[in-house]
């Protein structure tokens, strides 16, 4: 499903009375995508197994297991390409049930209101978890991949709260190609109306107030912050002095996009290092969620290299290296 323009009237009187046109954005599922139509009779009893299943994990949610670790971003930074390598270790679990093949649970931020019960949910059973360690003969972890996460601004807070000896990992992605990609992303799916220019000249008024209105009012949920921060989730810094002042230094990892496209052996070994788990070779290393769009144009790219690079040199504060973006 899309979203959708839609004509209303302003005003009464038929002489005077006149039209705007309104996005109106499409419903949007818990994990952060369009909801599409559920048509036909296959897909109708999917959805409702799905929810079965789910309220089922709620159920016994006294039960099941709490992460390990979590991916917290950023959104087009390759979360979905490492969360998906990782499931391929044999140290490794899926969330639950693993049919779904879903990658995060998007609580700390957007579903937050759904409760703990509803988290746990999607995780393991411990007693299910311990049949498999005793099969495999090891340890075994799970983790989800929440791309938002780092941008919430009660996202560590909460889960340092909840899970506070989890491992956080971030993957940083140069935030002109993260805005652009993120965009395009946005835009293929419905989301989205404006081009990119327009978008990022609209994203100061759609942006206006809201994480201010998020911070006053924690159960307040936004869409625009979620959905139309092109720019402003490039801005890394904020988002990561919040995980470093909730977690220890030593349970955090920030890593580069661009180094885990470059080499991504290496970055994959450096991953399970800090996961504690032992050296792997996946079956493949493939780029998933890799979709084409339109070039960047010059001009756009100059402009947002203006608009970003106080907040590139904030990143590198933070971190004490180079991230090398401009």
């Amino acid at each position: 499903m899309t979203g959708r323009l839609k004509v209303q009237s302003i005003g009464q009187h038929p002489d005077t009375k006149q039209v705007s046109v309104v996005f109106e954005p499409p419903q949007m599922n818990p994990y952060g995508a369009p909801q599409p139509k559920v048509t036909g009779l296959n897909r109708r009893l999917r959805a409702k197994s799905l929810s079965a299943i789910r309220t089922y994990g709620a159920i016994t949610s006294d039960f099941r297991m709490s992460p390990d670790y979590f991916i917290i971003g950023t959104k087009r930074g390759g979360t979905t390409s490492l969360a998906r390598w990782l499931l391929d270790h044999p140290g490794i679990r899926p969330l639950f049930p693993a049919k779904e093949t879903r990658k995060g649970t998007y609580f700390f931020d957007v579903n937050y209101d759904r409760g703990e019960a509803w988290y746990r949910s999607h995780f393991p059973t411990r007693r299910s978890h311990q049949l498999v360690e005793l099969a495999r003969r090891r340890n075994i972890l799970v983790g989800e991949a929440t791309p938002y996460y780092l941008h919430h601004p009660h996202a560590a807070t909460r889960a340092r709260a909840m899970v506070p000896d989890a491992k956080v990992i971030a993957l940083l992605r140069n935030p002109i190609e993260r805005a652009h990609g993120h965009w395009a992303e946005r835009f293929r799916q419905g989301v989205e109306y404006l081009g990119f220019e327009d978008a990022l000249a609209a994203e100061p008024g759609r942006l206006a107030g809201e994480e201010e209105r998020m911070i006053d009012d924690p159960s307040y949920v936004s869409f625009a912050h979620q959905h139309f921060s092109y720019a402003d989730q490039g801005r890394y810094a904020r988002g990561l002095m919040r995980w470093l002042n909730a977690y220890p230094s030593q349970n955090v990892l920030v890593l580069r996009a661009e180094d885990l496209y470059a080499d991504p052996m290496a970055v994959y070994l450096q991953v399970l290092r800090f996961l504690g788990l032992e050296s792997h070779r996946p079956s493949e290393l493939k780029a998933w969620n890799l979709k084409s769009k339109s070039p960047l144009s010059s001009d756009i790219r100059e402009q947002l290299q203006d608009l970003l690079a106080p907040d590139i040199a904030q990143t590198e504060a933070v971190l004490g290296r180079s991230m090398d973006w401009i």
